[in-house]
Formats: C-alpha cells, sequence, structure tokens
C-alpha cells in the first residue's frame, strides 16, 4: 500500500516568508552548488549559443541537473542552434520560450515547456522565470484561495501569460521587492514542500 503523504498548506505570501524560502535556499548545498555550476557554464564559459559544442553541453548538464528527461540531447541543441537566438535573449522576448519548447525527434514535434524556460532563465534568470509543477501547483494554490488573478491552468503553458501571471501574484501579495528569479525560487521551494509529488 502507497505511503500516505500529508499536504499542509503553504503559508500566506508576505516579505517574511519569501525571506525565509530564500535563505533556506542558501543552505541547501546540493542545489546552490548546482545552480553555480550552471551559472559558470551560461555565463562565464558558454555565454553564446552560435555552436554546437556549447549549447549540447549546456542542454546536457539542465538535462541532468533538473532531470528533464530529455533522450535526445543532440537533436535539442541542433534545434537550439538553428534558432539563432542571441539576440533575442539578449533582448528579453518572451517569445523565444515558444520558439525553444517545439522539438522535433525521430519524426514526432514534442513540447519540452519547462526545459525550455530553465534554458532561457539560466542566460538571464530576471527575464525567464522557470515553470515547472511546483510553481503551478502554488500558482493554482492561490488562485484558488485569493483569486489574486483571473487564469486557467492551461495559461500557464503560455509563456507570455506565464510571466504576466507571477507579476500578478508579486503585486498582489507586495513582494515587488523581490526579483522574479527570487520569486521563483520561493514558489519552487514552497511548492516542493507543500505539494510534494507521489512516486
Amino acid at each position: 500500500m502507497p505511503k500516505e503523504i500529508l499536504v499542509t498548506f503553504p503559508e500566506n505570501p508576505s516579505i517574511d516568508i519569501v525571506k525565509g524560502y530564500l535563505e533556506l535556499w542558501h543552505t541547501l548545498e546540493s542545489y546552490t552548488l548546482q545552480e553555480k555550476s550552471l551559472e559558470n557554464l551560461f555565463k562565464k564559459f558558454c555565454p553564446q549559443n552560435d555552436k554546437i559544442e556549447d549549447v549540447l553541453l549546456k542542454v546536457s548538464a539542465l538535462n541532468d541537473f533538473y532531470s528533464t528527461n530529455i533522450y535526445d540531447t543532440y537533436s535539442v541543441s541542433k534545434h537550439i542552434l538553428g534558432l539563432s537566438i542571441d539576440e533575442k535573449l539578449n533582448q528579453g522576448c518572451l517569445g523565444l520560450v515558444d520558439e525553444v519548447a517545439p522539438i522535433e525527434i525521430k519524426g514526432k514535434t514534442r513540447r519540452f515547456y519547462s526545459f525550455a524556460t530553465k534554458y532561457c532563465s539560466h542566460h538571464k534568470p530576471n527575464d525567464y522565470p522557470i515553470y515547472d509543477s511546483y510553481v503551478e501547483k502554488m500558482l493554482m494554490h492561490f488562485k484558488r484561495r485569493d483569486s489574486f488573478c483571473q487564469f486557467k491552468k492551461d495559461d500557464l503553458k503560455n509563456y507570455r501569460m506565464f510571466v504576466q501571471i507571477i507579476k500578478e501574484f508579486s503585486r498582489y501579495y507586495s513582494l515587488e521587492e523581490f526579483s522574479l528569479r527570487e520569486i521563483d525560487i520561493y514558489l519552487w521551494l514552497a511548492g516542493k514542500k507543500h505539494f510534494p509529488n507521489r512516486y
């Protein structure tokens, strides 16, 4: 019989709560060291996306650290290389995520939406918040509880709308002093704590 997981509801978002989760983040060595490694890779060693070997290295590292279940990193890397994304990244173009996400592998197009947000975010973390299931669960919970913004669950898979929803969340709970990346970390950690995946 599967072990029952007790779900506790998240605390009301506030400056102190977010600060608490950010402090917690800095104590989680496995996560912070992975992020520092990715930061070095994306910002220092391979900041551009015009060489297949650089893109492949970044795709492979993200896939490993985040367990994004991409089994053909070469096809994904070729796709990204072909998009010539650097100018759009520098402009913070949100539509870029929707260009990166659909990838043809063995004749079938798959949408790697969460991966695409992570790839863009690791180049410009304050322009591209990361979508994943924990962030989704947190946003849906507070939408149901407080109606901080009117949206449907599927809207979170539209990246422009997703970013707008995160900004609305930040405004509604008076969290504007935090960057998009900091809100991202808070939502992910709180989502992982309060809405754990059942395996």
